[in-house]
């Protein structure tokens, strides 16, 4: 067996976070969760609870956390629009702040920590499909430009910290994933198309849907996550982690109707402003650097698997963080 090793995730009750802290247990590390149940739910750790290498920790990012680890895993932040922007100054201090306070942890405790990027630094991408070397073309005073910018600014720090106190970091910058444990109002295209569809609703595009997405399932974004961290420490990223595959968000639309036997009608809405017309990471990197890593469950697949999920939970057991979904 590998090296137990004392493991920090931020923002680890979220959908990712909480399947990333299940595999890290899984593998016999200590972790600890730690969380502010902003966006969150404390229902996604519950299973982990009882084991004696989990604990959970209710705390805000934004203050200064004090804990021994070897490892930390960066996730707190509210990763969609109608959330970052309904508190865009805390999100901005989200990115920025946290950011501060895990180097500061892993400078002094010497451990690797990894940043939980996003395809967002990227903006309304003029390149296609989008490379690490792209620099992005960001409104810096639209509104996500608090999650864009703070994620940017992240980033900076990041290099920053390596650069001038040899921190051990990693970056990894991750395109839109879906799966199990999705909040049904965290906003995101695939839990808004999935709820409105098992309901017979409308299903609401934006746009004509003629705008494009990659969908990575979380068990493969969870698998390039961890292959980055326990990469050589000769590459710290950026890297993409994604599906190079592309679809339409129309083409979402149709499938889900599709695979849930729904009635719902496709009805559009006006774009939102600086709404990324096409998104695709190169992933060319992680091939090269993660031992081949590449995602293997195809949309159908894992939408299916998702479908179930939603279909097997009670909706009445949640609620939308904010008043924009």
């Amino acid at each position: 067996m590998s090296q137990i090793k004392r493991i920090l995730v931020t923002g680890g009750a979220g959908f990712l976070g909480s399947h990333l802290c299940e595999r890290l247990v899984a593998e016999g590390h200590d972790v600890i969760c730690l969380d502010n149940f902003f966006t969150s739910q404390k229902s996604n750790v519950e299973h982990l609870l009882g084991k004696r290498n989990f604990e959970l920790v209710r705390h805000d990012i934004t203050l200064p956390y004090w804990l021994e680890v070897d490892e930390i895993y960066n996730l707190a932040c509210p990763a969609a629009p109608g959330h970052y922007q309904y508190n865009p100054i805390k999100t901005m201090k989200t990115s920025v702040l946290g950011a501060i306070n895990v180097l500061g942890m892993a400078k002094r405790c010497k451990a690797k920590v990894l940043q939980a990027s996003t395809s967002e630094i990227y903006g309304d991408p003029e390149v296609h499909p989008q490379p690490e070397t792209y620099k992005g073309s960001v409104n810096t005073l639209g509104p996500r430009a608090c999650y864009d910018e703070g994620k940017r600014a992240a980033e900076t720090l990041f290099m920053d910290y390596h650069r001038s106190n040899k921190v051990n970091i990693r970056i990894v910058r991750i395109f839109n994933t879906y799966g199990p444990r999705m909040h049904p109002y965290d906003g995101r295209v695939v839990s808004n198309f999935i709820r409105q569809a098992l309901a017979n609703e409308d299903i609401t595009l934006f746009g004509d849907g003629s705008q494009t997405r990659s969908f990575c399932y979380r068990d493969d974004l969870v698998e390039g996550i961890i292959r980055t961290m326990n990469a050589p420490d000769s590459f710290i990223g950026p890297v993409n982690i994604g599906n190079p595959g592309e679809f339409t968000i129309r083409q979402l639309a149709e499938l889900t109707v599709e695979m849930t036997g729904s009635k719902s009608r496709l009805v559009q809405k006006p774009l939102p402003a600086d709404d990324p017309k096409q998104r695709q990471p190169d992933i060319t990197l992680a091939r090269k650097h993660l031992g081949g890593w590449e995602p293997k469950i195809p949309l159908r697949e894992g939408l299916k698997k998702t479908i179930e999920w939603f279909r097997s939970i009670d909706m009445s057991h949640y609620r939308a963080p904010t008043p924009n979904y």
